[in-house]
């Protein structure tokens, strides 16, 4: 009789320490849960504070302060959120003018960070004067990094189809990402070719691209390692308009820069130079067709593409 009890007071002990885990589990997930409330809302009121200092505080402190919303904005969609519902973006934007080269560097910074988050980029796109200060700093910009995380936004806000134009109209705006991609940094050409990617996707774009040095920046990024894929796939893009694909086949070095590419390229930049001389000879005239043709290894190429 005692042996068959054994089971029972073992089966009893055994459900009551499962009990004591799962109160110990559910205990555990009621306090990090409070806790993630405790810290949601201590960032909200910074984040209002924050603003509240920015908008007051000297050049000095407002530096410092763009620099807190720097690095907040930096990390999380929340923490994004908050920045921008506490009306960061205006008091951020006029430092745009700054003569504190910290100050407009840390105000961009803090910008490009918000607008990662897709609800934030209409507000930045609707504040009245933000995108003119943007390309101001990208063309006048006090620092390098500045100048660089311009372009960068442009980018990030250039991901919505409606901003591609209102971007594009912006004075001055393409020629200065043009600029970047020819004369700025490794990081810098690869933030510029990466917006001029974005804004060749748009179906009106073409008039612009052709008129404000795009075709050749494009054509001669090519030979760029850093941005030459990138610049093939933008080519492309434009080519799909017969009157780009004959200028673009114009360019002295397009076809060659191409060809080079295909030799020597990523593998994905392979493709993107394969795609854009079929495009070219898509689009061109004849005698765009006679110039690829030229090249021995494109016969094959050619066939198929008259086919």
């Amino acid at each position: 009789m005692k042996n068959g009890n054994k089971p029972f007071v073992f089966q009893k002990r055994s459900n009551s320490i499962k009990t004591s885990n799962i109160e110990a589990l559910f205990r555990l997930q009621t306090s990090l849960a409070a806790n993630r409330i405790t810290t949601i809302k201590a960032n909200q009121i910074t984040a209002l504070m924050l603003v509240e200092q920015l908008s007051a505080g000297s050049q000095e402190v407002k530096a410092v302060v763009a620099r807190e919303l720097r690095l907040m904005a930096k990390t999380g969609k929340e923490n994004r959120s908050f920045v921008a519902e506490g009306g960061a973006i205006p008091a951020l934007y006029r430092l745009f003018r700054s003569t504190n080269p910290v100050g407009q560097e840390n105000a961009l910074t803090a910008i490009l960070n918000i607008s990662i988050h897709d609800e934030n980029k209409r507000k930045i796109m609707e504040e009245n004067g933000c995108l003119e200060l943007i390309v101001y700093v990208l063309r006048y910009g006090l620092t390098t990094e500045a100048r660089e995380n311009a372009a960068a936004t442009l980018f990030s806000l250039s991901a919505v189809h409606d901003f591609k134009k209102m971007i594009m109209d912006e004075h001055g705006a393409v020629v200065a990402l043009v600029d970047l991609l020819m004369q700025g940094s490794p990081r810098g050409k690869k933030d510029a070719v990466m917006a001029l990617f974005n804004l060749s996707t748009h179906p009106e774009s073409w008039s612009q691209m052709l008129n404000m040095g795009v075709v050749s920046a494009l054509a001669g990024a090519l030979r760029d390692e850093i941005v030459a894929e990138e610049a093939a796939g933008a080519l492309t893009l434009l080519m799909r308009h017969h009157i780009l694909a004959q200028t673009i086949a114009s360019e002295d070095t397009a076809i060659t820069n191409l060809v080079g590419l295909m030799k020597r390229g990523t593998p994905k930049a392979k493709e993107n130079a394969i795609a854009a001389l079929q495009e070219m000879c898509r689009r061109g005239e004849l005698n765009v067709i006679q110039n690829v043709a030229k090249m021995p290894m494109f016969s094959g190429l050619i066939q198929t593409i008259l086919l």
